[in-house]
């Protein structure tokens, strides 16, 4: 009865996961017995009944890919606690997992929303998945697809709607007040040729606006004759804006994916480039600021 009870309570290893291959991987803690191992009712944590040598051990989790004979401790889905928005689901191999299951039943808008990574989500509840999935900071800014003006923006409380640098539309809460400046390395040049004590000045004054207006370089704005008389920081490249006589500091290194044809767009210059990206790499080519006047084809419009 003695030995039978000593078998009983073997001490072995607990892992924290089972991998694909069936091996127990990234060790917890040796000398468990397979009762304390899987108390924590934590779903991936297995256990080995080998009491080996830490050589053993280290050799399977280093050489081998795991450890052999992997008992998991969950192998259904029963009392699986997977933490709020998941659930536990039997995969195609028969193995309970964790899936992202959101509580979407407070759902009053039923249709897309932009979240705030600037792209469109079917509806509220397929954002709360990509959250889940592994971007825990997407919310959603506005109801709808995301714009490229602000005009039919509603954005929540006391946000405003702002057209960014890529004509995207963003809802965000303007800060009223910027902290004193005390330092003239601060200073900013605006696109718009105005001079901005900090970036803190330049975001509310954008905000105040409704559109972006962007940084063309930092200090105070100098008379520039040509992009000769720009010092760009490291990284960018000088862009002459012939219509407005200034320049404009801006990152040149853009490699664009294959073009849709529905991206194209017609620039400042009147001339169509396959997208926008296309448009930047011509400006940084040619050292002149290009903008897009509309998307499509310059003879349509």
């Amino acid at each position: 009865a003695l030995a039978f009870f000593v078998c009983l309570f073997t001490a072995g290893n607990c892992w924290l996961q089972q991998g694909k291959n069936g091996r127990c991987q990234v060790l917890y803690m040796p000398g468990m017995s397979r009762e304390e191992c899987c108390r924590s009712g934590r779903l991936g944590t297995s256990w080995t009944e080998e009491d080996v040598p830490n050589s053993t051990l280290f050799r399977w989790m280093i050489f081998n890919g795991g450890a052999p004979n992997c008992i998991p401790c969950k192998e259904t889905c029963d009392n699986v606690d997977c933490g709020p928005g998941k659930r536990c689901k039997m995969n195609r191999r028969s193995k309970p997992r964790c899936v992202c299951a959101p509580d979407c039943s407070n759902i009053t808008w039923k249709g897309p929303v932009c979240g705030s990574d600037g792209k469109t989500y079917k509806d509220e509840c397929a954002l709360l998945k990509a959250k889940c999935k592994g971007h825990p900071d997407l919310d959603v800014q506005y109801q709808g697809k995301c714009k490229k003006t602000c005009r039919d923006v509603l954005c929540p409380g006391s946000s405003t709607c702002v057209v960014d640098q890529t004509n995207n539309a963003y809802c965000v809460t303007c800060n009223r007040i910027c902290p004193e400046v005390t330092s003239p390395e601060q200073y900013l040049c605006g696109n718009d040729g105005i001079v901005y004590a900090s970036a803190c000045h330049l975001r509310r004054a954008t905000c105040l606006l409704g559109r972006s207006i962007g940084v063309a370089y930092e200090g105070k704005c100098i008379k520039a004759k040509s992009c000769e008389d720009i010092q760009c920081s490291v990284g960018k490249k000088c862009l002459w804006d012939a219509r407005m006589s200034r320049g404009r500091c801006s990152l040149c290194d853009e490699t664009c994916p294959e073009s849709r044809t529905d991206e194209a767009v017609c620039a400042s210059d009147n001339t169509t480039y396959p997208s926008e990206c296309a448009m930047k790499q011509a400006a940084c080519s040619l050292g002149v600021l290009l903008e897009v006047k509309h998307s499509g084809s310059c003879n349509c419009k």
